[in-house]
């Protein structure tokens, strides 16, 4: 199975839809978000295409209650769960993967410091970097193939439009 992964999309409706159309023609089944949509308008873009979608809450998430309200897959960070055999945490801060909640997991995903970064090993840890692009100029996504626990790190090109 494989998982699209994103963080930091700061409100970037381009982005954002780039990432869930590679994400479709990749063939990814669920899409994992690390935090920092902002706005609920962004999420609406993210869910759009129907895949099953599971998030954290970042530091920038002001309006918690309507990203809540439109996604009940949306949880306080670190969310621990299993997807295709593989127990995952999702944060924000990397700061947050540790304790139990990290013990015996198969894949760590963080975001916030806008810093793609790939750690192979048991577990992988990932961070897809900054999708919204606004700190570094570089908008990135990831892809995880959970049964090789393989994962790249992808470049993100603007949509011409954007369907809200």
């Amino acid at each position: 199975m494989l998982v699209g992964v994103l963080s930091d999309t700061h409100d970037n409706l381009p982005m954002i839809a780039s990432a869930t159309d590679l994400f479709a023609r990749r063939g990814v089944a669920t899409i994992l978000h690390a935090g920092d949509f902002v706005a609920p308008f962004a999420l609406r873009v993210l869910m759009k295409p129907g895949m099953p979608f599971v998030a954290v809450f970042g530091n920038n998430d002001g309006e918690r209650r309507g990203l809540q309200k439109l996604c009940s897959t949306l949880y306080e960070p670190p969310h621990r769960f299993e997807l295709d055999g593989r127990a995952i945490v999702l944060a924000h801060d990397r700061a947050e993967l540790e304790g139990e909640v990290v013990a015996g997991a198969d894949l760590l995903v963080h975001g916030h410091d806008h810093q793609a970064a790939l750690q192979p090993g048991s577990p992988l840890v990932l961070n897809p970097g900054e999708a919204g692009g606004w700190l570094s100029g570089r908008c990135t996504a990831a892809i995880v193939d959970l049964e090789t626990m393989e994962a790249e790190i992808v470049e993100l090109g603007p949509q011409e439009t954007i369907e809200i």
